[in-house]
């Protein structure tokens, strides 16, 4: 599996929980390589070398991620990544597109900019489409914003770069459960806008 620099933003999607403001991910795990352990993996190069065609590395046991204050447990996890030769909207070459992470559950985390705070998502499944900024969680979802709320599901659809969330339907079958937690003191961390040590805690 190729290391990368590139934003692994599958975190950001917790961070507009429970009404609270969008935020990004810790800015400082971009810069952080990307690390992957598992009991398997088999990488499937493009045939083409063009976009569309995106080299696949499957991920199997005991699967951990971790890119800075971001880790990530799971059963199963397929990265999608351009060919070498092709770049996406910023410029890169070879990013990654798309990662899906399932397990029982699949297990995500991360400390954001702004209060430093940890979140939290279990869901069945996890898929995170970096060309649009779309996070889907699905089954059994659990999305936990520390100190601020939690919210309960079995779907949720979150925009990293909008911050809109949307989960359930108008059905009558469809329930969504949230708890929102009073607002409490600041951590002195965000105060000066350093989340290292807060990272570092958690």
């Amino acid at each position: 599996m190729p290391s990368t620099t590139d934003p692994i933003r599958l975190m950001a999607f917790v961070a507009a929980l429970c009404a609270a403001p969008a935020a990004l991910a810790l800015s400082t795990d971009r810069s952080k390589p990307l690390n992957i352990d598992a009991n398997y993996q088999k990488s499937t190069q493009s045939r083409t070398g063009k976009a569309g065609d995106p080299d696949i590395t499957r991920l199997d046991g005991n699967v951990a991620m971790t890119q800075g204050s971001m880790q990530a447990h799971a059963d199963h996890a397929t990265v999608y990544q351009n060919p070498g030769g092709v770049a996406d909207a910023n410029g890169n070459y070879g990013s990654l597109t798309r990662v899906i992470l399932t397990g029982t559950p699949a297990h995500l985390q991360q400390v954001h900019d702004g209060d430093c705070g940890l979140m939290s998502a279990d869901a069945d499944t996890i898929d995170y489409d970096n060309l649009t900024g779309v996070a889907l969680l699905t089954g059994n979802v659990t999305v936990v914003q520390h100190g601020k709320g939690e919210f309960h599901g079995q779907r949720m659809r979150y925009n990293t770069n909008t911050g809109e969330m949307e989960s359930g339907d108008a059905s009558a079958s469809s329930r969504v459960h949230m708890v929102m937690q009073p607002r409490s003191q600041q951590p002195e961390a965000a105060a000066n806008g350093d989340c290292t040590k807060a990272a570092a805690a958690h």
